[in-house]
Protein backbone atom coordinates (compact mmCIF):
# COMPACT_ATOMS: atom_id res chain seq x y z
CA UNK A 1 0.00 0.00 0.00
CA UNK A 2 1.01 3.67 -0.72
CA UNK A 3 0.27 7.20 1.10
CA UNK A 4 -2.74 8.35 -0.59
CA UNK A 5 -1.85 11.17 -3.01
CA UNK A 6 -4.08 14.19 -2.44
CA UNK A 7 -4.52 17.25 -4.36
CA UNK A 8 -3.55 20.89 -3.27
CA UNK A 9 -7.70 21.94 -2.88
CA UNK A 10 -8.43 25.57 -1.01
CA UNK A 11 -7.24 26.63 2.55
CA UNK A 12 -8.56 24.65 5.33
CA UNK A 13 -12.64 26.18 5.42
CA UNK A 14 -13.69 23.62 8.26
CA UNK A 15 -12.44 21.78 11.61
CA UNK A 16 -12.59 22.62 15.43
CA UNK A 17 -10.27 25.80 14.76
CA UNK A 18 -12.89 26.87 11.41
CA UNK A 19 -13.53 30.95 12.54
CA UNK A 20 -10.33 31.36 14.40
CA UNK A 21 -7.80 33.80 12.92
CA UNK A 22 -3.94 33.46 13.44
CA UNK A 23 -1.56 35.78 12.93
CA UNK A 24 2.30 34.38 12.72
CA UNK A 25 5.02 36.03 12.38
CA UNK A 26 7.52 34.56 9.92
CA UNK A 27 10.33 32.47 11.95
CA UNK A 28 11.54 28.90 11.64
CA UNK A 29 11.28 25.53 13.39
CA UNK A 30 8.49 25.21 16.27
CA UNK A 31 7.11 28.60 15.73
CA UNK A 32 6.01 27.61 11.63
CA UNK A 33 4.91 23.82 12.75
CA UNK A 34 2.46 25.52 15.61
CA UNK A 35 0.91 27.75 13.04
CA UNK A 36 0.72 24.44 11.03
CA UNK A 37 -0.81 22.72 13.38
CA UNK A 38 -3.57 25.27 13.99
CA UNK A 39 -4.22 26.07 10.15
CA UNK A 40 -4.55 22.18 9.97
CA UNK A 41 -7.51 22.23 12.85
CA UNK A 42 -9.23 24.64 10.59
CA UNK A 43 -7.36 28.34 11.93
CA UNK A 44 -7.32 31.19 9.38
CA UNK A 45 -3.57 31.22 9.75
CA UNK A 46 -1.57 34.76 8.31
CA UNK A 47 1.71 34.48 7.61
CA UNK A 48 3.35 37.58 7.94
CA UNK A 49 6.94 37.46 6.21
CA UNK A 50 9.78 40.33 5.56
CA UNK A 51 10.12 41.81 2.16
CA UNK A 52 13.21 39.40 0.78
CA UNK A 53 12.18 36.15 1.64
CA UNK A 54 10.56 35.28 -1.30
CA UNK A 55 12.97 32.52 -3.26
CA UNK A 56 14.40 31.00 -0.29
CA UNK A 57 13.65 27.35 0.00
CA UNK A 58 11.02 27.16 2.72
CA UNK A 59 8.94 30.17 0.79
CA UNK A 60 5.64 28.55 -0.45
CA UNK A 61 5.73 25.27 -2.97
CA UNK A 62 4.69 21.82 -2.14
CA UNK A 63 7.91 20.73 -0.20
CA UNK A 64 7.16 23.68 2.20
CA UNK A 65 5.08 21.81 4.38
CA UNK A 66 5.13 23.85 7.70
CA UNK A 67 3.33 26.39 5.45
CA UNK A 68 0.68 24.89 4.24
CA UNK A 69 -2.99 25.52 4.81
CA UNK A 70 -1.72 29.03 5.85
CA UNK A 71 -2.07 32.58 4.00
CA UNK A 72 0.68 34.79 3.38
CA UNK A 73 1.26 38.69 3.80
CA UNK A 74 4.21 40.61 3.26
CA UNK A 75 5.27 43.65 5.83
CA UNK A 76 8.48 45.28 6.63
CA UNK A 77 7.96 45.92 10.51
CA UNK A 78 10.95 48.15 10.50
CA UNK A 79 8.82 50.48 8.35
CA UNK A 80 6.25 52.14 10.41
CA UNK A 81 3.84 51.88 7.82
CA UNK A 82 3.96 47.74 8.03
CA UNK A 83 3.88 48.33 11.87
CA UNK A 84 0.34 50.33 11.76
CA UNK A 85 -0.76 47.40 8.83
CA UNK A 86 -0.11 44.93 11.78
CA UNK A 87 -1.36 46.41 14.53
CA UNK A 88 -4.95 46.85 12.06
CA UNK A 89 -4.69 42.96 11.81
CA UNK A 90 -4.51 42.72 15.18
CA UNK A 91 -7.30 44.38 15.82
CA UNK A 92 -9.17 41.55 13.94
CA UNK A 93 -7.06 38.42 14.94
CA UNK A 94 -7.81 36.19 17.99
CA UNK A 95 -4.25 34.92 18.31
CA UNK A 96 -0.67 35.59 17.24
CA UNK A 97 2.25 33.89 17.25
CA UNK A 98 5.97 34.93 17.21
CA UNK A 99 9.26 32.96 18.10
CA UNK A 100 11.71 36.34 17.78
CA UNK A 101 14.29 36.54 21.02
CA UNK A 102 13.06 38.42 24.46
CA UNK A 103 12.40 42.22 23.40
CA UNK A 104 12.39 42.08 19.30
CA UNK A 105 8.85 42.68 19.44
CA UNK A 106 8.58 45.42 21.96
CA UNK A 107 11.39 47.56 19.87
CA UNK A 108 9.65 46.55 16.29
CA UNK A 109 6.29 48.40 17.84
CA UNK A 110 4.38 45.20 18.56
CA UNK A 111 5.16 43.69 21.70
CA UNK A 112 2.27 42.02 24.16
CA UNK A 113 1.38 45.86 25.22
CA UNK A 114 0.95 47.38 21.83
CA UNK A 115 -1.26 44.45 20.61
CA UNK A 116 -3.63 43.85 23.47
CA UNK A 117 -3.97 47.38 23.73
CA UNK A 118 -5.72 47.27 20.32
CA UNK A 119 -7.15 44.16 21.08
CA UNK A 120 -7.83 42.96 24.87
CA UNK A 121 -9.16 39.80 23.77
CA UNK A 122 -5.79 38.88 21.70
CA UNK A 123 -3.53 35.62 22.52
CA UNK A 124 -0.41 36.79 21.84
CA UNK A 125 1.70 33.67 21.91
CA UNK A 126 5.48 33.70 22.21
CA UNK A 127 7.83 30.71 21.10
CA UNK A 128 11.57 30.85 22.51
CA UNK A 129 14.20 27.77 23.94
CA UNK A 130 14.90 29.99 26.75
CA UNK A 131 11.68 31.69 27.88
CA UNK A 132 10.87 35.32 28.17
CA UNK A 133 13.44 35.84 31.30
CA UNK A 134 15.99 33.88 33.02
CA UNK A 135 20.22 34.33 32.99
CA UNK A 136 19.99 32.71 28.87
CA UNK A 137 16.55 34.32 27.89
CA UNK A 138 18.79 36.69 24.73
CA UNK A 139 21.09 33.68 24.13
CA UNK A 140 21.59 32.03 21.06
CA UNK A 141 20.58 28.12 21.01
CA UNK A 142 19.11 25.47 19.05
CA UNK A 143 17.07 22.28 19.87
CA UNK A 144 20.31 20.13 20.91
CA UNK A 145 21.48 23.05 23.38
CA UNK A 146 17.64 23.36 24.92
CA UNK A 147 17.55 19.90 25.61
CA UNK A 148 21.07 19.25 26.93
CA UNK A 149 20.43 21.62 29.54
CA UNK A 150 17.01 19.78 30.26
CA UNK A 151 18.84 16.16 31.19
CA UNK A 152 16.84 14.82 28.10
CA UNK A 153 20.04 14.60 25.75
CA UNK A 154 21.89 13.00 28.34
CA UNK A 155 19.45 9.96 29.17
CA UNK A 156 19.16 8.74 25.62
CA UNK A 157 22.22 6.71 24.43
CA UNK A 158 23.84 3.96 24.91
CA UNK A 159 25.34 2.76 28.42
CA UNK A 160 29.11 3.77 27.99
CA UNK A 161 27.99 5.52 24.57
CA UNK A 162 27.68 9.49 24.14
CA UNK A 163 23.95 10.66 24.14
CA UNK A 164 22.16 10.36 21.01
CA UNK A 165 20.42 12.92 19.10
CA UNK A 166 16.29 12.25 19.12
CA UNK A 167 16.34 14.38 15.95
CA UNK A 168 14.51 17.92 16.78
CA UNK A 169 11.54 15.88 18.00
CA UNK A 170 11.91 16.65 21.79
CA UNK A 171 12.86 19.98 22.17
CA UNK A 172 11.49 21.84 19.07
CA UNK A 173 8.45 20.19 18.02
CA UNK A 174 7.55 17.86 21.14
CA UNK A 175 8.23 20.78 23.96
CA UNK A 176 8.21 24.04 21.46
CA UNK A 177 5.41 23.62 18.78
CA UNK A 178 2.86 21.57 20.46
CA UNK A 179 3.42 23.54 24.08
CA UNK A 180 2.48 26.52 22.64
CA UNK A 181 -0.46 24.97 20.85
CA UNK A 182 -1.32 23.80 23.69
CA UNK A 183 -1.23 27.27 25.21
CA UNK A 184 -2.45 29.01 22.77
CA UNK A 185 -5.99 26.81 22.87
CA UNK A 186 -5.78 26.79 26.66
CA UNK A 187 -5.63 30.93 26.38
CA UNK A 188 -8.61 31.07 23.55
CA UNK A 189 -10.81 28.84 26.27
CA UNK A 190 -10.05 31.40 29.05
CA UNK A 191 -10.82 34.20 26.75
CA UNK A 192 -14.26 32.76 26.29
CA UNK A 193 -14.48 32.80 29.83
CA UNK A 194 -13.53 35.50 31.03
CA UNK A 195 -13.21 38.01 27.62
CA UNK A 196 -9.34 39.13 28.50
CA UNK A 197 -6.92 37.60 26.72
CA UNK A 198 -3.30 37.19 27.68
CA UNK A 199 0.73 36.54 26.94
CA UNK A 200 1.61 32.72 26.38
CA UNK A 201 4.93 32.32 27.23
CA UNK A 202 6.24 29.35 25.77
CA UNK A 203 9.78 27.78 26.36
CA UNK A 204 11.30 24.60 24.79
CA UNK A 205 13.40 24.27 27.93
CA UNK A 206 9.77 24.10 29.86
CA UNK A 207 7.87 21.91 27.63
CA UNK A 208 10.93 19.30 27.33
CA UNK A 209 11.47 19.43 31.26
CA UNK A 210 7.83 19.14 31.60
CA UNK A 211 7.55 15.99 29.05
CA UNK A 212 10.32 14.16 31.53
CA UNK A 213 7.50 14.50 34.38
CA UNK A 214 7.11 10.42 34.26
CA UNK A 215 10.73 10.20 34.26
CA UNK A 216 11.23 12.05 37.49
CA UNK A 217 8.27 9.67 39.00
CA UNK A 218 10.16 7.03 37.92
CA UNK A 219 13.77 8.81 39.91
CA UNK A 220 11.67 9.63 42.88
CA UNK A 221 10.89 5.75 42.88
CA UNK A 222 14.31 4.81 42.65
CA UNK A 223 12.85 3.00 39.09
CA UNK A 224 15.25 5.31 37.10
CA UNK A 225 19.11 5.53 37.57
CA UNK A 226 20.34 8.62 36.60
CA UNK A 227 22.38 7.54 33.47
CA UNK A 228 22.27 6.83 29.79
CA UNK A 229 21.73 3.23 28.62
CA UNK A 230 20.70 1.58 32.03
CA UNK A 231 16.78 1.76 32.43
CA UNK A 232 13.66 0.19 31.35
CA UNK A 233 12.63 2.81 28.40
CA UNK A 234 16.48 3.54 27.28
CA UNK A 235 17.58 0.21 25.99
CA UNK A 236 19.02 -1.15 29.46
CA UNK A 237 16.69 -3.85 29.42
CA UNK A 238 16.90 -6.55 27.23
CA UNK A 239 13.38 -6.76 26.64
CA UNK A 240 13.11 -3.23 25.55
CA UNK A 241 15.52 -2.82 22.93
CA UNK A 242 17.18 -2.95 19.35
CA UNK A 243 18.36 -5.48 17.81
CA UNK A 244 20.23 -5.73 14.44
CA UNK A 245 18.93 -8.52 11.87
CA UNK A 246 20.89 -10.47 9.03
CA UNK A 247 20.83 -7.81 6.63
CA UNK A 248 21.67 -4.94 8.66
CA UNK A 249 18.86 -3.25 9.50
CA UNK A 250 17.04 -3.74 12.71
CA UNK A 251 13.57 -4.47 15.25
CA UNK A 252 12.67 -2.98 18.33
CA UNK A 253 11.77 -5.13 21.03
CA UNK A 254 9.24 -3.65 23.55
CA UNK A 255 8.01 -6.27 25.26
CA UNK A 256 7.67 -5.32 29.19
CA UNK A 257 4.73 -7.09 30.55
CA UNK A 258 4.81 -10.68 31.42
CA UNK A 259 2.93 -11.83 29.03
CA UNK A 260 4.46 -10.07 26.12
CA UNK A 261 7.81 -11.38 27.54
CA UNK A 262 6.31 -14.81 27.38
CA UNK A 263 5.21 -14.31 23.65
CA UNK A 264 8.55 -13.15 22.97
CA UNK A 265 10.32 -15.70 23.89
CA UNK A 266 8.00 -18.71 22.53
CA UNK A 267 8.06 -16.63 19.32
CA UNK A 268 11.62 -16.89 19.03
CA UNK A 269 12.04 -20.11 21.01
CA UNK A 270 14.40 -18.93 23.14
CA UNK A 271 16.04 -21.13 25.86
CA UNK A 272 15.12 -19.18 29.12
CA UNK A 273 12.65 -19.32 31.63
CA UNK A 274 9.96 -16.59 31.47
CA UNK A 275 9.07 -16.75 35.05
CA UNK A 276 12.69 -15.03 35.00
CA UNK A 277 12.27 -11.64 33.22
CA UNK A 278 13.26 -9.74 36.06
CA UNK A 279 15.99 -11.69 37.30
CA UNK A 280 18.78 -9.27 36.72
CA UNK A 281 21.34 -11.96 36.84
CA UNK A 282 20.20 -13.72 33.79
CA UNK A 283 19.77 -10.31 31.76
CA UNK A 284 23.86 -10.42 30.47
CA UNK A 285 22.76 -14.23 28.72
CA UNK A 286 18.91 -12.98 27.63
CA UNK A 287 20.84 -10.31 25.68
CA UNK A 288 23.54 -11.69 23.86
CA UNK A 289 20.55 -14.88 23.04
CA UNK A 290 18.35 -12.12 21.96
CA UNK A 291 21.09 -10.28 19.77
CA UNK A 292 22.12 -14.25 18.37
CA UNK A 293 18.65 -14.99 17.13
CA UNK A 294 18.02 -11.77 15.40
CA UNK A 295 20.79 -11.87 13.65
CA UNK A 296 19.84 -15.00 12.18
CA UNK A 297 17.26 -13.92 9.85
CA UNK A 298 15.99 -10.53 7.95
CA UNK A 299 14.56 -8.00 9.18
CA UNK A 300 11.36 -8.18 6.70
CA UNK A 301 11.03 -12.09 7.79
CA UNK A 302 11.07 -11.39 11.46
CA UNK A 303 8.75 -9.07 10.29
CA UNK A 304 6.08 -11.04 8.97
CA UNK A 305 6.61 -13.36 11.94
CA UNK A 306 5.61 -10.51 14.42
CA UNK A 307 3.13 -9.53 12.60
CA UNK A 308 -0.24 -9.02 14.89
CA UNK A 309 1.00 -10.95 17.56
CA UNK A 310 1.33 -9.98 21.33
CA UNK A 311 4.93 -9.83 21.46
CA UNK A 312 5.27 -5.83 21.31
CA UNK A 313 8.09 -6.60 18.38
CA UNK A 314 7.94 -3.92 15.40
CA UNK A 315 10.38 -3.52 12.21
CA UNK A 316 12.53 -0.15 12.34
CA UNK A 317 11.21 1.24 9.32
CA UNK A 318 13.00 4.78 7.60
CA UNK A 319 10.49 7.44 6.93
CA UNK A 320 9.83 6.66 3.41
CA UNK A 321 9.22 2.75 4.25
CA UNK A 322 6.83 3.83 6.51
CA UNK A 323 4.41 5.93 4.43
CA UNK A 324 3.79 1.85 2.73
CA UNK A 325 3.11 0.07 5.81
CA UNK A 326 -0.46 -1.41 5.97
CA UNK A 327 -1.47 0.15 9.02
CA UNK A 328 -0.36 3.77 8.21
CA UNK A 329 -1.23 3.52 4.90
CA UNK A 330 -4.76 2.55 6.18
CA UNK A 331 -5.03 5.11 8.16
CA UNK A 332 -3.97 7.69 6.13
CA UNK A 333 -1.46 9.09 8.58
CA UNK A 334 0.88 10.14 5.59
CA UNK A 335 0.11 11.23 2.34
CA UNK A 336 1.27 12.66 -0.94
CA UNK A 337 0.88 16.06 -2.81
CA UNK A 338 2.60 17.11 -5.60
CA UNK A 339 5.41 14.42 -4.74
CA UNK A 340 6.02 15.29 -0.94
CA UNK A 341 5.13 13.19 1.17
CA UNK A 342 4.03 14.76 4.56
CA UNK A 343 1.80 13.45 7.64
CA UNK A 344 -1.68 14.03 8.06
CA UNK A 345 -3.51 16.33 10.07
CA UNK A 346 -3.81 15.10 13.82
CA UNK A 347 -5.54 14.24 15.75
CA UNK A 348 -8.86 13.15 14.62
CA UNK A 349 -12.44 14.25 15.18
CA UNK A 350 -15.90 12.80 14.75
CA UNK A 351 -18.20 16.04 14.50
CA UNK A 352 -15.16 18.69 13.40
CA UNK A 353 -12.92 16.92 11.17
CA UNK A 354 -9.15 18.42 10.46
CA UNK A 355 -7.85 18.08 6.87
CA UNK A 356 -3.86 19.50 5.74
CA UNK A 357 -4.96 22.80 4.18
CA UNK A 358 -3.51 24.05 0.90
CA UNK A 359 -0.03 23.88 -0.41
CA UNK A 360 2.43 26.81 0.62
CA UNK A 361 1.52 30.28 -1.52
CA UNK A 362 4.14 32.03 -2.50
CA UNK A 363 5.39 34.58 0.19
CA UNK A 364 2.87 37.96 -0.43
CA UNK A 365 0.68 35.95 -2.70
CA UNK A 366 -2.32 36.90 -0.29
CA UNK A 367 -1.83 39.88 1.25
CA UNK A 368 -4.67 41.77 -0.82
CA UNK A 369 -6.74 39.11 -0.19
CA UNK A 370 -6.39 38.96 4.01
CA UNK A 371 -6.92 43.11 4.30
CA UNK A 372 -9.98 42.18 2.30
CA UNK A 373 -11.27 39.22 4.02
CA UNK A 374 -10.54 41.13 7.56
CA UNK A 375 -11.96 43.69 7.05
CA UNK A 376 -8.92 46.14 7.52
CA UNK A 377 -9.30 49.64 5.37
CA UNK A 378 -5.71 50.31 5.52
CA UNK A 379 -3.68 50.48 2.74
CA UNK A 380 -2.11 47.55 1.32
CA UNK A 381 1.66 47.88 2.26
CA UNK A 382 3.69 48.42 -0.71
CA UNK A 383 6.22 46.10 0.34
CA UNK A 384 4.40 43.21 -1.18
CA UNK A 385 5.56 42.37 -4.92
CA UNK A 386 4.86 38.68 -5.18
CA UNK A 387 4.17 38.78 -9.11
Amino acid sequence: MRARDIGGGAPTAAGPLAGVRVVELGGIGPGPFAGMFLADLGADVVRVDRPGRAGAPDAGGPADVLDRGKRSVVLDLKDPAGTAALLRLMECADVLIEGFRPGVTERLGVGPHDCLARNPRLVYGRMTGWGQDGPLATAAGHDITYIALTGALGAIGEAGGPPQIPLNLVGDFGGGGCYLVIGVLAALHAVARTGRGQVVDAAIVDGTTHLLASTYAKLARDEWTDERGVNRFDGGWPFYAVYGTKDGRHMAVGALERKFYRSLVELLDLDVDPELQHDRSTWPRLRRLLTERFAERTRDDWARLFEGTDACVAPVLTLTEAASHPHLAARGGLFTRDGVLQPAAAPRFSATPSRPGRTAPAVGADTRAVFRDWGVDAPVPTADRPH
